[in-house]
């Protein structure tokens, strides 16, 4: 971690001189910092919500959108305008870090309802996001005093400081003798990075240039399993930010997966002469993926249940000690320091107001399915989660920080609830689902909040100013970010003709009353009306979406993009699907309990590999998503994480490394040129995924005859040594990522 200003580390009980006196008169919260903060909030929050919707995981924003805004600052005074002051960088990193936690939550929540057989409501998704971040960050700021400026010498808030070191060093380039400072290499760097991650992944999935995911099916002895990798930038710069532990837990939970688990159920079930529930097929004719829905994901959510209970009753005792500190906090007992500028907060009294503002519109909302019960559990989970959450993200940063646990307890808690007063019903899965949604987001956007003020403290800024900030990238992100979040299931639905699921499925038409329409690429074939069947059980078909006509006969499944099982369109055109790995468990909890319909045994083998990897003293929870996780996910963010690995170990050699200790050699990294190209990887690669997404309906013939093309063409992308051949291009960003990491590309600049 990166080494706090001496004031600090001297003396707990006094406060330490921030960098900007708090008598200074400096420009800070001015419209521009406002309107770039907000915007590439809007940036890193839709590569974070497409990165969750595959992998379950985000990395912070903070740094590469403060090094994005001194860049863009400084290139302005160039042309006559005005630098930026440093308060005003941080007002834009402020800002602009709203939107990853919004991302994280509506990821890991709002496609459960998909899953419970409902429709993704855009007014819904949009009330959650925006309902859950702004009671996040209401919530925090009565506990600045307690968390960041009492404990500023326990909880370090690794990010918060890195973000602040960061702003400093940048600010005291300008009165250096050199021309160009350090941070305009190290902005060059994100937008080389975003640059190659948007062409590599536009050549790639959009031109087919060579194949996306090499592969490779073992037969006996080890029949059913397989390898392989999604080679993308954006999943090789998240193995390169969470590091090489974690990357290689989380891979080994998909070798367990891939090369046990699946051979297992095969071997012992081939010869079986019946299906063996929960499947409806027999394990011999199941290929590796269906094996893998039909039993192991179930495995992987029992295991992520247990490895995010398990981290939250670690946390107790912090959990307690936040708590006692949060109600001193609300005291409402003031000192001199209370009337500086950089110990100013938005009054109490509107944080109060606002709080139960929220709470009634929450109780207000008709797409919510709300209740005063389900109000009051937001109102005291928000409230609790919000505490732990500041404080862990202060002990073990936001990376380590077990949002998904905390909104798994209280799911667990509202629907154990919801079945002691007898809400069994399809209404009250949306109900819990709110609640759990609105937790999350409030948990998430609390401790991110914390990181900021965080930062805010350490150089001197306003905190009622960065708490507006805040705000109003929060209520921006959460505008954009439900309309990705539905276009990006239409863009990869795939309405399946009934003939390959069900043949001969029928209902009662004249009991369904909702109407829909083909959506995107398919509704150019046709263009019926029908009538819409929310099927809940298995008989004579798989449960989900129907589309059935005036007869009752069913015409189409409806396989929604995001946990979808049908990867092609009647045409055969091909589909991406999204795998949410956290929103399946959280729509596994809720039918589970309320509706007592889950495979126990499944999930209880997952519970108990947890278990055995805590007794073991590894962390049960990234092990857990690997296991729920294709392989195909996993295996590049270790290849990231290994050359993370190898950057580290050689720059550690260095003599200016050798006197840190293992937390400040940690620091560095996070705050180094590979950590910024891989964050470039991740917004380039993830909003080109997003746009080809976004496209997917207009460009549906050139994507068939690119497709055709280069099946009959490209060795790169079919063919015998397609699997080969397609690691030549995924072995160029390996390299240029060890090069930057390596801080030739900066040192050369300078």
């Amino acid at each position: 971690m990166a080494s706090l200003p001496e004031s600090i580390t001297k003396s707990s009980s006094s406060v330490p001189e921030p960098f900007i006196p708090s008598d200074s008169n400096m420009a800070e919260f001015t419209f521009r910092a406002i309107i770039m903060g907000v915007l590439l909030g809007m940036v890193f929050g839709a590569s974070s919500l497409y990165l969750v919707l595959k992998v379950g995981l985000t990395v912070s924003a903070s740094i590469p959108v403060a090094v994005i805004a001194i860049t863009l600052f400084r290139l302005i005074s160039k042309t006559g305008g005005r630098d930026s002051t440093i308060l005003e960088n941080n007002i834009v990193q402020t800002a602009g870090s709203a939107g990853e936690s919004i991302a994280f939550g509506l990821g890991v929540t709002m496609p459960a309802i998909l899953i419970l057989g409902f429709d993704l409501e855009i007014a819904r998704v949009m009330l959650v996001g925006v309902l859950g971040g702004l009671l996040g960050i209401l919530m925090m700021i009565p506990l600045r005093r307690s968390l960041i400026v009492a404990q500023h010498d326990k909880l370090k808030y690794p990010e918060g400081t890195a973000c602040a070191e960061v702003l400093k060093a940048a600010e005291a380039s300008k009165v250096s003798s050199t021309t160009t400072a350090p941070s305009d290499g190290r902005a060059g760097v994100i937008f080389m990075g975003f640059g190659v991650g948007l062409l590599y992944k536009a050549l790639n999935v959009a031109f087919k240039g060579w194949k996306d995911v090499p592969e490779k099916v073992f037969g006996a002895p080890l029949k059913g399993g397989s390898v392989g990798a999604e080679i993308s930038p954006e999943l090789l710069g998240v193995g390169y930010i969470i590091g090489p532990r974690i990357a290689s837990i989380m891979c080994a939970g998909g070798v367990m997966a891939y090369l046990l688990l699946i051979p297992l159920i095969k071997f012992f079930g081939d010869a079986l002469a019946g299906p063996l529930a929960p499947a409806a097929k027999l394990i011999h004719d199941m290929s590796p993926n269906e094996i893998r829905s039909a039993y192991v994901l179930y495995i992987g959510a029992g295991a992520v249940a247990a490895g995010g209970i398990i981290s939250l009753f670690r946390a107790l005792p912090t959990i307690w000690h936040s708590l006692r500190s949060s109600f001193v906090s609300f005291s409402g007992v003031k000192t001199e320091a209370s009337n500086k500028r950089t110990d100013q907060d938005i009054p109490m009294k509107w944080v109060l107001i606002g709080c139960l503002g929220i709470v009634i519109i929450i109780m207000l909302s008709p797409p919510l399915h709300m209740n005063l019960l389900g109000a009051l559990l937001i109102l005291v989970f928000g409230f609790l989660f919000a505490t732990v959450s500041s404080q862990l993200t202060g002990e073990i940063g936001s990376s380590s920080n077990p949002i998904s646990g905390m909104t798994v307890a209280t799911l667990l808690f509202t629907c154990l609830i919801f079945l002691l007063v007898g809400w069994t019903g399809g209404p009250y899965y949306v109900t819990a689902l709110s609640v759990g949604a609105i937790v999350c987001i409030a948990s998430s956007n609390a401790g991110t909040t914390s990181q900021d003020l965080k930062t805010g403290f350490l150089i001197g800024a306003t905190p009622r100013l960065q708490q507006y900030a805040i705000l109003c990238g929060a209520l921006a992100s959460a505008v954009l970010l439900g309309p990705i979040l539905l276009k990006l299931n239409d863009a990869s639905t795939v309405y399946v003709p009934i003939a390959q699921v069900a043949p001969g499925l029928q209902t009662n038409a004249a009991n369904l009353m909702e109407m829909a329409a083909l959506q995107g690429p398919q509704a150019a074939q046709d263009a019926k009306t029908y009538r819409v069947w929310h099927k809940t059980d298995i008989v004579g078909g798989p449960a989900g979406k129907y589309l059935v006509d005036d007869s009752g006969a069913v015409a189409y499944l409806v396989d929604p993009g995001i946990n979808g099982t049908h990867n092609k369109r009647p045409d055969g055109s091909e589909v991406r699907k999204y795998d949410a790995p956290k929103a399946v468990l959280m729509s596994y909890i809720i039918k589970g309990i309320l509706d007592q319909e889950l495979p126990w045994a499944l999930v209880m083998f997952g519970v108990v590999i947890a278990l055995i990897l805590e007794m073991a003293g590894v962390s049960s929870l990234p092990f857990a998503v690997g296991v729920y996780l294709p392989l195909s996910s996993s295996a590049p963010i270790f290849v990231g994480g290994m050359v993370r690995w190898l950057v580290d170990r050689r720059r550690n050699k260095h003599p200016e490394y050798a006197k840190l200790s293992a937390q400040e050699r940690a620091a560095a990294g996070d705050r180094g040129a590979g950590v910024l190209l891989s964050s470039g990887y991740i917004a380039g690669g993830a909003l080109a995924g997003i746009i080809i997404a976004f496209t997917a309906g207009v460009l549906t013939d050139f994507d068939k005859s690119i497709t055709d093309w280069s099946v009959l063409h490209n060795p790169f992308f079919e063919g015998a040594n397609a699997d080969l051949l397609s690691m030549l291009p995924y072995a160029f960003l390996i390299a240029l990522l060890i090069w930057v990491g390596r801080e030739k590309l900066v040192s050369k600049r300078h």
